[in-house]
């Protein structure tokens, strides 16, 4: 346990780059896209092809089981390190789309191989705490990492943060091997791979729950890929001030991450999850409405991400209990899910933006009632 000190703060860390990474393509896709000269719908394909990297999530975890946790994690690092490294030496549109997808399929490497590596070592009822704590790193790329890629973007152009990228994923190897012990493998789980699987698709429950996370990232990906179009459309932001807003967001997502920490054991998972796809789509009716300054728009964009944020982390710990049996194999299909609901947003986004904004708000609502209605049915398979 006294290792986990250590090794807390650096998953943090990790994920922080990771993360930074795979959301500075939001609040600067016009100036990425201005860059590499494509349009936003080209930079929506890319994007969709990142997305899809996510239904690699179970073989990537599948790694972790039969290689070790510690080898799940550098191979997520190696490929990180590698998609960032090659945009430094060929900046064009393809070899950002390669990047993408590399960067992706190595934090959906390291994520499920870190979150197995924390479940071998901490008791069920401390776990939790735990997670949450590694979640920071997803806030935190929007309250740090983001705003100081736009610095650098606003100075150095749009390749500016690929070479600081490449080196902190360096240095988080070096890290890794050096506070992160070497794991025995699991022969028995490898073997089971096929059976895990098996057994997570034909289980009723393990779907709606899967189905609860995909809607719920589906709803999310709509703001999530305009806001940043919305913002310099409505009100001409700059790079900097494209940066400001991420900071906001990340703020938020660090308040739901905390509000999760207080509450969620107490209301009950499924609960907590339910009240928050309802507050959610409440902040999403108050965008347009509030979005009519920039000060409105940002407290809005606030709004929806700390209700989401809390959606999102309180599904984490409910779904680590839907297969208690199958706990690796389902976190990794969660993973993937998550990933794909992304992957349909990301190309509906600009489809719906067409017609205004109103219209991403009312897909935003259509999709979070559709998850609240796969979370009814999951609670009713599990009483």
């Amino acid at each position: 346990m006294n290792r986990l000190r250590f090794q807390l703060p650096l998953f943090v860390i990790i994920r922080t780059v990771f993360n930074t990474a795979f959301r500075m393509v939001y609040p600067f896709l016009p100036v990425l896209a201005r860059g590499l000269g494509v349009d936003i719908q080209a930079m929506s394909l890319g994007m969709t092809a990142r997305a899809v990297v996510g239904g690699l999530g179970p073989f990537a975890a599948s790694l972790a089981d039969s290689r070790g946790r510690k080898f799940g994690m550098l191979f997520g690092l190696s490929f990180f390190t590698l998609g960032t490294a090659i945009v430094v030496f060929w900046p064009t549109f393809p070899v950002f789309v390669i990047s993408l997808v590399l960067t992706t399929l190595g934090k959906y490497g390291f994520d499920p191989s870190m979150q197995a590596f924390l479940g071998d070592r901490i008791p069920y009822e401390r776990r939790g705490r735990a997670l949450a704590i590694t979640e920071v790193g997803w806030s935190a790329a929007f309250i740090v990492g983001v705003p100081l890629m736009g610095f650098l973007i606003a100075r150095g152009g749009w390749m500016a943060p690929f070479p600081l990228l490449t080196l902190l994923a360096l240095l988080s190897m070096i890290g890794l091997f050096v506070l992160v012990p070497a794991d025995r493998n699991d022969p028995q789980e490898a073997a089971n791979l096929f059976n895990n699987f098996r057994a997570v698709l034909i289980y009723l429950p393990a779907l709606a729950g899967l189905a609860v996370g995909f809607l719920a990232t589906t709803a999310n990906e709509l703001v999530n890929f305009i806001f940043g179009v919305w913002l310099e459309d409505s009100f001409g932001l700059q790079i900097t001030a494209l940066g400001a807003a991420s900071a906001v967001i990340g703020l938020s997502e660090f308040g739901g991450e905390g509000l999760v920490a207080i509450f969620v054991d107490k209301l009950g998972k499924p609960r907590a999850v339910g009240l928050g796809f309802l507050a959610n789509s409440l902040a999403a009716l108050l965008l347009p409405w509030l979005g009519r300054s920039t000060p409105g728009a940002l407290v809005g964009l606030f709004l929806f991400y700390i209700t989401f944020e809390f959606t999102l982390v309180s599904i984490i710990p409910m779904m680590t209990e839907v297969m208690p049996q199958r706990r690796a194999t389902l976190m990794a299909f969660n993973i993937a899910a998550l990933s794909f609901g992304r992957a349909l947003g990301a190309p509906l986004a600009p489809l719906l933006y067409r017609s205004g904004f109103f219209a991403v708000i009312l897909g935003v609502v259509t999709f979070n009632i559709l998850a609240l209605l796969a979370l009814r049915y999951l609670q009713k398979e599990l009483k």
